[in-house]
């Protein structure tokens, strides 16, 4: 079960909001016992880029061999 505060992984692309799968994102409010999830994901600097809603099938949540990378926010 995923949990408010928790870091999740999109699975999906979500291109109205810029994101791209794997981009990562803390759990802000969990909707209807886990059916969904408002996420806010950030830079690495802690500069928001979207806080958005997806449903639970969009993300999961971490895993002990998840690693980091990093993209350039591309500019819209």
């Amino acid at each position: 079960m995923i949990h408010e505060h928790d870091c999740v992984v999109l699975t999906a692309d979500l291109p109205a909001e810029g994101l791209l799968a794997g981009d990562v994102g803390t759990v802000v409010h969990v909707h209807e016992a886990g059916a969904a999830y408002e996420i806010e994901v950030a830079t690495m600097t802690g500069q928001t880029v979207a806080v958005t809603t997806v449903p639970a099938s969009q993300v999961r949540p971490l895993s002990p061999r998840d690693i980091s990378h990093v993209r350039d926010l591309a500019a819209e």
